[in-house]
């Protein structure tokens, strides 16, 4: 099957778990072309799993100071641009557009009628789980920024719908090695500025911090060591740490559960998928929750135990059968049978 997969390069998670499943997809015997938008290819790290891929300007929502700013939204989005990549997006000859949340597949498979699946968090939306507060428009945004005809959604738990669990890259699960070490945490919060983060970590120097987000260089400040990214880097620290301080986005709190990690979550304001995944992980018991950093929720959680892992299943194995199987319909089968592995 020729596949057109489009990806949303604005956050690190995108990228991720679409890794996984492209290169599974590929495995499969599919032939796989990639379009990443809304990232500037000087920006974009590890992503030759892709190739042959093609870079696009997109869409690409605007954050400032921790807080979701859709007035710079606006502002920066080139519609003729967009407009144009839709358009002249050769489209020939492929049977499916796989769009993890990317704007231009999304439009292209409705305005050519080609059949499309929506892959990704975003895309649990549509079924009945935790929702936080939020305006109209944040909703119908978070619905309808890059629609699909079937969707392939991901969760921390199914809620009884029929969701997919979360996409793990391969290698946290061979992990038994790895040595926990009880004091170490890290951190990934790249909507805050650095200087907010060092004021929310500094009085807390019996423990060490792996900081990771607005960070250009590694440097060690006593119990602080900020890291640039690195993919095996990053993963290497959260197999190593006892437990996560990051954003309310959706890839790395599942990782950190499919390790047994504990959480503390501080999720973006004014954007109402992160609220709602606060309000989940909370709901289930899976971790706490802050709406900005605060030094006693953080000193509480430092306190609090481990979880036992989840242990998630090869999630891209079971879309990449479902994908391939044509049953587009069935999904309710191949989401039943992911989650009874992980049982």
């Amino acid at each position: 099957m020729k596949i057109l997969f489009g990806v949303q390069g604005t956050g690190n998670g995108h990228i991720s778990r679409s890794r996984e499943l492209v290169r599974k997809l590929k495995e499969d015997g599919h032939d796989v072309e990639v379009i990443i938008s809304g990232r500037k290819e000087s920006e974009l790290k590890e992503i030759e799993i892709f190739e042959p891929y093609r870079v696009m300007k997109g869409m690409t929502l605007v954050t400032r100071n921790g807080k979701m700013n859709y007035v710079e939204t606006m502002f920066q989005l080139d519609l003729v641009r967009l407009m144009s990549d839709i358009v002249t997006l050769d489209t020939s000859g492929v049977d499916l557009i796989v769009t993890d949340f990317d704007p231009i597949t999304s439009m292209v498979a409705r305005t050519r009628n080609i059949p499309s699946v929506g892959f990704g968090h975003q895309y649990a939306f549509k079924y009945d789980i935790p929702v936080g507060p939020g305006t109209f428009f944040e909703k119908f945004v978070l619905l309808n920024f890059a629609p699909a005809r079937y969707n392939a959604g991901l969760h921390w738990s199914s809620f009884n719908q029929p969701l997919f669990p979360p996409v793990i890259p391969a290698t946290l699960y061979d992990h038994s090695s790895v040595t926990v070490i009880k004091k170490k945490i890290l951190v990934y919060l790249p909507f805050e500025e650095v200087e907010d983060i060092v004021e929310f970590l500094g009085p807390f120097d019996e423990y060490v911090f792996f900081v990771y987000g607005k960070v250009h260089e590694n440097r060690d400040d006593g119990h602080l060591h900020f890291r640039e990214y690195s993919r095996k880097g990053f993963l290497d620290d959260l197999m190593e740490c006892n437990g996560v301080v990051c954003n309310a986005g959706f890839e790395l709190p599942g990782e950190a559960l499919h390790l047994g990690k504990k959480l503390l979550l501080r999720p973006l304001d004014g954007q109402i998928e992160q609220q709602s995944n606060a309000l989940g992980m909370v709901e289930l018991g899976y971790g706490m929750a802050m709406d900005t950093l605060e030094g006693s929720v953080l000193a509480e959680w430092l306190q609090q135990p481990c979880r036992e892992p989840l242990h998630y299943a090869r999630t891209v194995d079971y879309i990449s059968e479902w994908i391939g199987s044509g049953e587009w319909d069935e999904l309710k089968k191949y989401t039943d049978a992911a989650w009874a592995e992980m049982s």
